[in-house]
């Protein structure tokens, strides 16, 4: 970790990072206001979870992420752009929604790049899995959407049939969706598409009953 990360963590930390606990977090004081809400699972170093809450200051954003360089990073992403609509929880994220948001409480879920455990044996660590989506769907607001991205077909193809599985979804596409404005280009992605590889994106709503 650097020491400019380092420094955001130390100093920033107390404002922008909201403590784990094993109960609903009153979301409206750690903002100081009422608005939508987006959940990031895994927001990586940050870049495009900065990125978004800059471009839509009229959502409030959580970013959830285990590793502390990402943490740091994202701070120091915070500071520099005057970000005063993201909060970051540093803990597992199947925790973060089980025990700090009720239910039906997200406007949307972002789920960008996860980790598509590539072996075979492997696959059942993958964190689109039917089970977790029905789960993810009762925190989504009625018309509430969760959006996944990928750079790895095989996986893509996973969630496309793990998605459209579950009932209380619905694709806003025929397949896979055209990447949502809100969703920049990472370095990463850019590194990837001119070596050719594809990215995956889909776009799936709750039903309103």
């Amino acid at each position: 970790m650097g020491t400019g990360q380092q420094r955001a963590l130390e100093t920033l930390a107390p404002k922008y990072v909201v403590p784990f606990e094993a109960q609903q977090a009153d979301w409206a004081s750690h903002f100081g206001r009422v608005a939508p809400m987006v959940l990031e699972i895994g927001f990586g170093m940050g870049g495009a979870t900065a990125a978004i809450a800059a471009a839509r200051p009229d959502t409030n954003f959580i970013g959830v992420e285990v590793h502390e360089p990402g943490v740091g990073a994202l701070l120091k992403l915070i500071d520099e752009a005057s970000l005063e609509n993201l909060r970051i929880v540093q803990h597992d994220a199947v925790e973060v929604l089980r025990h700090m948001v009720a239910p039906k409480s997200l406007a949307g879920v972002h789920i960008y790049f996860p980790d598509p455990w590539h072996k075979k044996r492997h696959h059942k660590r993958r964190l689109i899995q039917p089970g977790f989506v029905s789960q993810l769907v009762t925190f989504l607001a009625p018309g509430g959407y969760l959006h996944c991205a990928t750079d790895w077909e095989p996986y893509a193809q996973q969630m496309l049939e793990v998605l459209s599985a579950e009932p209380q979804l619905h694709n806003t596409s025929e397949g896979y969706a055209p990447r949502p404005e809100w969703r920049p280009l990472t370095k990463f992605e850019h590194r990837g598409m001119k070596l050719g590889h594809g990215v995956w994106d889909l776009v799936f709503l709750r039903r309103d009953a």
